[in-house]
């Protein structure tokens, strides 16, 4: 176990943070359920009919006795989580398609987390992205002065630890919302106790390349450092520039990074997803995420390829930024 793993239990012993499952019937969310419930870091909700949820546990020999589970069909409280949700929506929608779209569990979930039930949601086992986002966006919504949301991975490998993004939710940035997904980053690292080193990737590292894509990356990183001078920010970047001191010597030897950069904002969504992908499956990192930045409170998204210890995982990263909003 990594000891970036181990200081976020150590953080989250005897917290208790609420965070919700809306996929309880999937057999990976439940077993990392059950094995979180006899932690004090988390206190697992799982979302899910009663019935399906206890026949899976027979037969994963799974013991549910501690488990909290919430059926959103019969759920007692649903009216005022409808009636809140008409609240939310500024009247775009009445109490009975409130109350029907409530049946999603993923709305059910995030009205949870908006209405303070849960401190955090984990979701996107089963389900897609969007279907995981979009009731985020639409309920819990953007910080003061966040003009959207974006995915970044933590990727680890023993006690290496980067920062990649956005690689999951916008597919193409402009300079100013490249600009935002770098400082959003650089702030999700602070929160995790990473003392955050920036680079702006691009095919081109100081103008040894001129094209629109090169310039994009060239101006977001004059608004990033303009937003967050505390930082050491700079790009545009290739990312030997930004990670092998010797080839930053080089290519820009005034850099402020010097080849040390340990958060990497990628140019568009096809390049973030790619490079953290070959990261995990060619340079043995895990990557755990995408950790969703930007929101009033957490909502985290897993792949549908996940395992059970990445759901177990995505949970201690949800609850620390739950604490760390909390703190602040």
């Amino acid at each position: 176990m990594s000891q970036f793993l181990d200081n976020l239990k150590s953080n989250l012993e005897d917290r208790n943070i609420e965070i919700v499952f809306p996929e309880g019937t999937d057999p990976r969310i439940l077993t990392a359920a059950v094995e979180l419930v006899e932690t004090t870091y988390v206190k697992p909700i799982v979302l899910g009919d009663e019935s399906g949820i206890k026949a899976l546990a027979e037969k994963e020999g799974l013991d549910i006795s501690k488990l909290e589970m919430i059926d959103p069909a019969t759920y007692e409280d649903k009216q005022m989580l409808a009636d809140e949700f008409v609240k939310r929506r500024k009247g775009k929608v009445t109490s009975d398609q409130a109350l029907e779209i409530l049946n999603d569990v993923n709305y059910f979930g995030t009205m949870l987390v908006y209405t303070g039930r849960a401190k955090g949601l984990v979701s996107g086992a089963v389900h897609s992205t969007p279907d995981t986002v979009r009731p985020a966006l639409q309920i819990i919504k953007t910080k003061p002065g966040v003009t959207r949301t974006s995915g970044v991975f933590f990727m680890l490998r023993g006690d290496e630890l980067y920062v990649m993004g956005d690689c999951a939710i916008n597919p193409e940035l402009n300079a100013e919302e490249m600009a935002e997904v770098a400082v959003e980053a650089a702030k999700t690292a602070k929160s995790f106790k990473m003392d955050p080193r920036v680079a702006l990737l691009s095919f081109s590292t100081r103008g040894s390349a001129k094209t629109e894509e090169t310039e994009k990356v060239k101006l977001a990183t004059q608004y990033a450092k303009e937003k967050l001078p505390e930082v050491p920010i700079d790009g545009e970047l290739q990312f030997d520039a930004a990670f092998v001191p010797s080839v930053a010597e080089k290519k820009a030897p005034d850099s402020e990074l010097k080849g040390q950069a340990n958060v990497f904002i990628f140019p568009s969504l096809e390049a973030g997803n790619i490079g953290y992908k070959i990261a995990q499956r060619l340079g043995g990192f895990e990557a755990y995420g995408p950790i969703l930045q930007g929101l009033n409170q957490p909502v985290n998204d897993l792949s549908r390829g996940c395992s059970k210890d990445e759901v177990f995982n995505l949970a201690l990263f949800t609850a620390t930024q739950a604490l760390t909003q909390d703190d602040a």
